[in-house]
Protein backbone atom coordinates (compact mmCIF):
# COMPACT_ATOMS: atom_id res chain seq x y z
CA UNK A 1 0.00 0.00 0.00
CA UNK A 2 1.29 3.44 -0.94
CA UNK A 3 1.19 6.44 1.40
CA UNK A 4 -1.12 9.39 0.71
CA UNK A 5 1.81 11.39 -0.67
CA UNK A 6 3.00 8.55 -2.91
CA UNK A 7 -0.07 7.14 -4.59
CA UNK A 8 -0.60 5.90 -8.15
CA UNK A 9 -1.29 9.49 -9.32
CA UNK A 10 1.80 10.92 -7.65
CA UNK A 11 3.72 11.63 -10.86
CA UNK A 12 0.79 13.24 -12.66
CA UNK A 13 0.13 15.32 -9.55
CA UNK A 14 3.68 16.71 -9.40
CA UNK A 15 4.18 17.20 -13.16
CA UNK A 16 2.92 20.85 -13.22
CA UNK A 17 5.25 21.70 -10.34
CA UNK A 18 8.15 20.04 -12.15
CA UNK A 19 7.36 21.97 -15.36
CA UNK A 20 7.51 25.20 -13.34
CA UNK A 21 10.82 24.17 -11.82
CA UNK A 22 12.25 23.26 -15.25
CA UNK A 23 11.09 26.63 -16.55
CA UNK A 24 12.73 28.54 -13.72
CA UNK A 25 15.97 26.62 -14.13
CA UNK A 26 16.13 27.14 -17.91
CA UNK A 27 14.48 30.58 -18.10
CA UNK A 28 17.57 32.36 -19.47
CA UNK A 29 17.88 29.97 -22.42
CA UNK A 30 16.66 31.33 -25.74
CA UNK A 31 16.72 28.05 -27.72
CA UNK A 32 15.80 24.84 -25.88
CA UNK A 33 15.87 21.25 -27.07
CA UNK A 34 13.35 18.92 -25.37
CA UNK A 35 14.46 15.32 -25.92
CA UNK A 36 11.77 12.70 -25.44
CA UNK A 37 9.09 15.39 -25.68
CA UNK A 38 6.09 13.06 -25.99
CA UNK A 39 3.08 15.29 -26.67
CA UNK A 40 5.25 18.47 -26.48
CA UNK A 41 3.42 19.73 -23.38
CA UNK A 42 6.66 20.81 -21.67
CA UNK A 43 7.85 22.48 -24.89
CA UNK A 44 4.53 24.33 -25.08
CA UNK A 45 4.80 25.39 -21.44
CA UNK A 46 8.33 26.77 -21.93
CA UNK A 47 7.27 28.59 -25.08
CA UNK A 48 4.14 30.12 -23.56
CA UNK A 49 5.65 31.01 -20.21
CA UNK A 50 9.17 32.12 -21.15
CA UNK A 51 8.91 32.90 -24.87
CA UNK A 52 11.54 30.29 -25.67
CA UNK A 53 12.06 28.65 -29.03
CA UNK A 54 11.76 24.94 -28.34
CA UNK A 55 12.41 21.94 -30.54
CA UNK A 56 10.89 18.75 -29.19
CA UNK A 57 12.24 15.40 -30.35
CA UNK A 58 10.61 12.02 -29.85
CA UNK A 59 10.56 8.75 -31.78
CA UNK A 60 7.22 7.66 -30.37
CA UNK A 61 4.10 7.75 -32.47
CA UNK A 62 1.94 7.68 -29.35
CA UNK A 63 0.24 11.02 -28.67
CA UNK A 64 2.69 12.94 -30.88
CA UNK A 65 1.08 16.32 -31.58
CA UNK A 66 -0.38 17.39 -34.90
CA UNK A 67 1.83 19.96 -36.69
CA UNK A 68 -1.10 22.28 -37.37
CA UNK A 69 -2.10 22.27 -33.72
CA UNK A 70 1.48 22.98 -32.66
CA UNK A 71 1.93 25.89 -35.07
CA UNK A 72 -1.43 27.36 -34.02
CA UNK A 73 -1.11 26.89 -30.25
CA UNK A 74 2.66 27.25 -29.84
CA UNK A 75 4.23 29.12 -32.79
CA UNK A 76 7.72 28.97 -31.21
CA UNK A 77 7.60 25.17 -30.86
CA UNK A 78 8.74 22.64 -33.44
CA UNK A 79 8.15 18.93 -32.79
CA UNK A 80 10.25 16.46 -34.73
CA UNK A 81 9.78 12.69 -34.86
CA UNK A 82 13.24 11.17 -34.85
CA UNK A 83 15.86 9.45 -32.71
CA UNK A 84 17.78 11.53 -30.19
CA UNK A 85 20.93 9.56 -30.97
CA UNK A 86 21.18 11.46 -34.27
CA UNK A 87 20.78 15.19 -33.78
CA UNK A 88 22.65 16.02 -37.00
CA UNK A 89 19.72 18.13 -38.20
CA UNK A 90 20.65 20.65 -35.49
CA UNK A 91 23.80 22.67 -36.07
CA UNK A 92 26.43 21.97 -33.42
CA UNK A 93 26.81 24.50 -30.62
CA UNK A 94 23.52 26.30 -31.31
CA UNK A 95 21.35 25.15 -28.39
CA UNK A 96 21.29 27.09 -25.10
CA UNK A 97 19.72 24.32 -23.01
CA UNK A 98 18.58 20.71 -23.32
CA UNK A 99 15.97 19.09 -21.11
CA UNK A 100 15.26 15.38 -20.90
CA UNK A 101 12.13 14.92 -18.83
CA UNK A 102 11.43 11.31 -17.82
CA UNK A 103 13.00 10.09 -21.04
CA UNK A 104 16.68 9.13 -20.75
CA UNK A 105 15.83 5.70 -19.34
CA UNK A 106 13.83 5.04 -22.54
CA UNK A 107 16.78 5.67 -24.88
CA UNK A 108 18.40 2.68 -26.62
CA UNK A 109 21.85 4.25 -26.37
CA UNK A 110 21.78 6.90 -23.63
CA UNK A 111 25.55 7.49 -23.82
CA UNK A 112 25.29 8.35 -27.53
CA UNK A 113 22.36 10.66 -26.77
CA UNK A 114 24.32 12.48 -24.07
CA UNK A 115 27.24 12.90 -26.48
CA UNK A 116 24.89 14.31 -29.14
CA UNK A 117 23.43 16.67 -26.53
CA UNK A 118 26.91 17.86 -25.60
CA UNK A 119 27.75 18.52 -29.25
CA UNK A 120 24.62 20.58 -29.90
CA UNK A 121 24.97 22.78 -26.81
CA UNK A 122 26.71 26.13 -26.95
CA UNK A 123 29.72 26.60 -24.72
CA UNK A 124 28.27 27.17 -21.26
CA UNK A 125 24.94 25.62 -22.31
CA UNK A 126 23.01 23.60 -19.76
CA UNK A 127 21.64 20.08 -19.76
CA UNK A 128 18.88 19.16 -17.33
CA UNK A 129 17.91 15.53 -16.83
CA UNK A 130 14.74 14.86 -14.85
CA UNK A 131 14.47 11.14 -14.22
CA UNK A 132 12.98 8.51 -11.98
CA UNK A 133 15.67 7.22 -9.63
CA UNK A 134 16.42 3.60 -8.98
CA UNK A 135 14.27 2.09 -6.18
CA UNK A 136 11.60 4.77 -6.60
CA UNK A 137 7.84 4.51 -6.71
CA UNK A 138 8.11 4.61 -10.51
CA UNK A 139 10.21 1.46 -10.49
CA UNK A 140 7.61 -0.27 -8.33
CA UNK A 141 4.77 0.90 -10.57
CA UNK A 142 6.31 0.26 -13.99
CA UNK A 143 9.15 -2.19 -13.33
CA UNK A 144 11.64 -0.31 -15.51
CA UNK A 145 15.36 0.23 -14.97
CA UNK A 146 16.40 3.66 -13.75
CA UNK A 147 19.65 5.34 -12.76
CA UNK A 148 21.10 6.28 -9.44
CA UNK A 149 22.80 9.67 -8.98
CA UNK A 150 26.33 8.32 -9.35
CA UNK A 151 25.59 6.50 -12.62
CA UNK A 152 23.93 9.51 -14.19
CA UNK A 153 26.59 12.00 -13.10
CA UNK A 154 29.32 9.65 -14.37
CA UNK A 155 27.57 9.40 -17.76
CA UNK A 156 27.32 13.19 -18.02
CA UNK A 157 30.96 13.60 -17.02
CA UNK A 158 32.04 11.04 -19.63
CA UNK A 159 30.14 13.00 -22.32
CA UNK A 160 32.13 16.11 -21.36
CA UNK A 161 29.77 17.99 -19.04
CA UNK A 162 31.18 20.05 -16.17
CA UNK A 163 29.80 21.38 -12.87
CA UNK A 164 27.39 18.46 -12.60
CA UNK A 165 24.91 18.58 -9.75
CA UNK A 166 22.49 15.83 -8.77
CA UNK A 167 19.77 15.76 -6.15
CA UNK A 168 16.62 13.86 -5.37
CA UNK A 169 13.48 15.94 -5.01
CA UNK A 170 9.73 15.43 -4.50
CA UNK A 171 9.89 12.91 -1.65
CA UNK A 172 13.12 11.61 -3.24
CA UNK A 173 11.07 10.23 -6.16
CA UNK A 174 12.69 12.45 -8.83
CA UNK A 175 16.34 12.58 -9.83
CA UNK A 176 17.26 16.15 -10.88
CA UNK A 177 20.66 16.35 -12.59
CA UNK A 178 22.22 19.30 -14.36
CA UNK A 179 25.53 20.01 -16.02
CA UNK A 180 27.19 22.51 -18.35
CA UNK A 181 29.02 22.30 -21.65
CA UNK A 182 32.68 22.75 -20.78
CA UNK A 183 35.79 23.18 -22.84
CA UNK A 184 36.73 20.50 -25.31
Amino acid sequence: MLTNDLNDNFYEHIKPRLYQRVGRELRSAHYVLDIGCGNCALAGYLSETYGQKVTGIDISSDNFPDKRKISKDWPLVRCVRRSASRLNFIQDETIDAVVMFWSLHEMNDPKAVLQQVYDTLKYGGKVLVVEFPRNSLAQKLWNENYYNSNELTASLRKAGFKDIQAKRIEHRQILWVSGYHGTN
